[in-house]
């Protein structure tokens, strides 16, 4: 399928916000709509070979100048795939990108000519559009560009059980407000694979320190919900919750479209130099 015919139908990257006033330290808050794009890879498909085919892409946006930004990761856990992310303001702000996209003949052809190339590494491809959750989320305003690693939970939560998942994430919430670093962003499904109330939530990472010291902190988070607590919440996950799972990801410039505050935190992560030309060898002196 063409690069271009997902961003149409809204089945291409998320980025993170790209109206979204910055803050002065670049901190934002997430977007409101997040649309997410997976791509499956064959085996022996990743690496270089797809960052290759992914710069295509980023470099077609860069030289239409887009004002649109995404972010894609890659996973560390389950099966091989990257996730591109990008993020609105409303559903009619995602309407009118795709309608600007699709008036400009230039970059959907570029679109289209790299989506060639792509679509040979892929197994399969699929997209989700999900909404915000402020009023389940820790602490989400963030300046993207600082951190490295997403763990990305998915809770299916059972019809008729939304207002326990409420309560559980008032006890969770309440715990971890106790513990100064733990962050995340909760969203909605609106649309997707997912069948039933299905709830999304990145926690960012800036490194594999940070993992070490979230699972060190379960005692803590332990400790802040009391033996009554953790009693309440393992009967409402027990009635509530169908199914979860939670997957690592990495964060890869490469194959990314960064928003300026996410280079001006970390160039050097964001924006790599190219390495250097290999030196000439001397020409020897004609005799």
């Amino acid at each position: 399928m063409k690069r271009l015919a997902w961003l149409l139908l809204g089945c291409w990257l998320l980025g993170m916000g790209s109206s979204v006033a910055l803050a002065q330290d670049g901190a934002t808050p997430p977007p409101k709509v997040l649309v997410i794009a997976r791509e499956f890879l064959k085996p022996g498909k990743g690496g270089s070979l797809h960052e290759k085919t992914e710069s295509a892409f980023v470099q077609a946006f860069a030289k239409a100048k887009w004002p649109t930004r995404y972010l894609a990761v890659d996973s560390l856990s389950g099966k091989p795939r990257s996730l591109f992310l990008v993020g609105y303001e409303s559903f009619d702000a995602w309407e009118k990108d795709n309608l600007a996209i699709q008036k400009n003949a230039g970059l959907g052809a570029a679109l289209d000519h790299a989506a060639i190339a792509d679509g040979d590494l892929l197994s399969d491809v699929d997209a989700s559009v999900v909404v915000y959750r402020e009023d389940q989320s820790l602490r989400a305003n963030i300046n993207l560009g600082e951190f490295r690693y997403f763990e990305i939970s998915l809770y299916s939560v059972k019809a008729g059980h939304r207002k326990d998942w409420d309560e559980i994430v008032k006890l969770v919430t309440a715990a971890y407000q106790k513990i100064p670093d733990a962050r995340w962003a909760t969203f909605e499904l609106a649309y997707g694979q997912q069948a039933g109330n299905t709830y999304v939530i990145f926690s960012p990472l800036k490194s594999g320190a940070d993992i070490d010291k979230g699972f060190a902190q379960g005692k803590d988070f332990v400790a802040a919900m009391g033996e009554d607590g953790m009693k309440r919440l393992s009967e409402l996950e027990a009635a509530a919750i169908e199914s979860s799972q939670t997957n690592l990801f990495q964060f890869n410039p490469k194959l990314s479209y960064p928003r300026d505050s996410w280079v001006k935190a970390d160039p050097d992560f964001w924006k790599p130099a190219p390495a250097p030309a290999a030196a000439k060898k001397a020409e020897k002196p004609k005799e």
